[in-house]
């Protein structure tokens, strides 16, 4: 009997996942392992609200490989020594995992091949697992990765995606402790409204997405009130949805919608390759622009809190507190107001935001951070976005604001956006701060501070 070892990291699922399939083809039994990684948690990522969805997307795998004859085998500690101490009891020949872009993932796939080959047993990385197109598929002339977003996509475009793997129909496990599930109820410090996580959940909102969802797609993903974004982000961030098989599927639909759609998973790619060429912008501005950043806390402590003064602002930071997820538009507009119009560190909002995010994705997350900030790929790298001006034309009605700040639900349409100009009694009977910085004064302060 043959025996190989898929190893699964961001790619917690059965349908389209080429290590799984791979490593049931390539020998007569499998052990699909689970590693919790003390690694991760060291490096500051083993957040609770992604623990959490973590616990449900294992409980679901080990289901799906239940009902295929196997089941999940479960390790913690050092993912070397474990992957190491596995492989060896089974008699294993090969490992599979998918590639990954960060540093630790490039650390953790060259200490597995040199332990593994120490052994005499092999290690097999698979590309295209994590995203649609493998980081490096494609690359411009004279460099080893794309910097500017269009000509990425329409190159990402003609190359397009690898075909969708079929889920094995059966696994053959051999005599081995499965090791015990991380439970959700286990996890403490999670936000309420974290979405459930796992294959199953997700298959069932992405069918949805797709019966009534993705056609409107390109005129409504801005409005934050309809909310009529997919929210799958959580499920491709940990693998329990192939963004292959979602550029496959949207790509049958055929509409300005699903055209969108498949436009923002190339975003998604387009983050990897760069981080991917470029480790170091986890941590470092990718376009250095000279910044002294201010360093004010209570400006920041109340960023936080989603007690700015401006509404928009603090509706989407107390939707992150709640759900652990946050409209896109919102991320874009609380991550200017921290950068531009606060002048603080694009790494405090970085951190905050990968403290609380479902789908804290080191590669989306610290570049989308670098690009509302203007270090990163933003080729309009001082633009700045004004809440107010925002609030009329994404939540016109106050629809959004009044959900996650209610304590202004019951003002005037004309009043939602800037409560502020409330008569002073009027004002005195609403317990919603007033605003910490004066717009004006915040965006010539950047001005200045760039050189604008």
């Amino acid at each position: 009997m043959t025996v190989s070892v898929a190893l699964f990291t961001s790619d917690l699922r059965l349908h389209d996942n080429p290590v799984l399939s791979a490593a049931a083809r390539g020998a007569d039994q499998v052990v699909p392992l689970f590693v919790d990684d003390d690694g991760v948690r060291a490096a500051g990522f083993d957040a609770p609200n992604r623990r959490a969805f973590l616990a449900d997307c294992l409980a679901d795998l080990d289901a799906g490989l239940r009902a295929r004859g196997g089941h999940l085998v479960v390790r913690t500690g050092d993912v070397v020594e474990q992957v190491c101490a596995v492989a060896t009891s089974v008699r294993a020949e090969r490992v599979h995992l998918a590639g990954g872009v960060s540093r630790y993932a490039a650390r953790r796939e060259g200490r597995l091949r040199v332990a593994l080959e120490r052994l005499g047993r092999t290690l097999s990385v698979h590309d295209a697992v994590v995203t649609a197109l493998a980081p490096g598929a494609v690359t411009p002339a004279g460099s080893d990765h794309y910097a500017v977003f269009t000509p990425y996509f329409r190159r990402w475009a003609e190359v397009g995606v690898r075909d969708v793997v079929a889920a094995p129909r059966k696994i053959s496990v051999p005599e081995v402790a499965p090791g015990v599930l991380p439970r959700r109820a286990d996890v403490g410090g999670v936000s309420p409204g974290v979405m459930e996580g796992g294959e199953t959940a997700g298959r069932r909102r992405l069918r949805r997405w797709l019966a009534g969802g993705i056609a409107g797609y390109e005129d409504g993903h801005d409005d934050l009130a309809g909310d009529a974004t997919s929210r799958l982000s959580p499920f491709l961030h940990f693998g329990a949805l192939s963004a292959v098989e979602l550029v496959h599927l949207a790509r049958r639909e055929d509409s300005p919608g699903a055209q969108a759609f498949v436009r923002q998973l190339a975003w998604r790619d387009f983050h990897h390759q760069v981080l991917a060429a470029r480790p170091e912008s986890a941590c470092e501005d990718y376009r250095p622009r000279g910044d002294r950043w201010r360093q004010d806390e209570r400006e920041i402590a109340a960023w936080r809190q989603g007690r700015t003064g401006y509404p928009l602002v603090d509706a989407a930071m107390r939707q992150l507190a709640h759900e652990g997820w946050m409209h896109n538009r919102g991320r874009m507009l609380v991550a200017g107001f921290l950068t531009k119009t606060l002048y603080a560190d694009w790494r405090i909002g970085a951190r905050h935001f990968l403290d609380l995010l479902v789908d804290g994705d080191l590669a989306n997350n610290q570049l989308n951070w670098q690009w509302m900030a203007g270090t990163g790929t933003d080729t309009r790298p001082n633009r700045v976005l004004n809440p107010v001006v925002q609030g009329r034309r994404f939540d016109p009605y106050g629809t959004y604001v009044s959900r996650w700040v209610p304590e202004l639900a019951g003002l005037e349409r004309k009043f939602i956006h800037e409560p502020w100009r409330l008569r002073a009694a009027d004002r005195a009977e609403v317990d919603y701060p007033g605003p910490i910085v004066d717009l004006v004064e915040g965006r010539a302060r950047f001005e200045r501070a760039r050189g604008v």
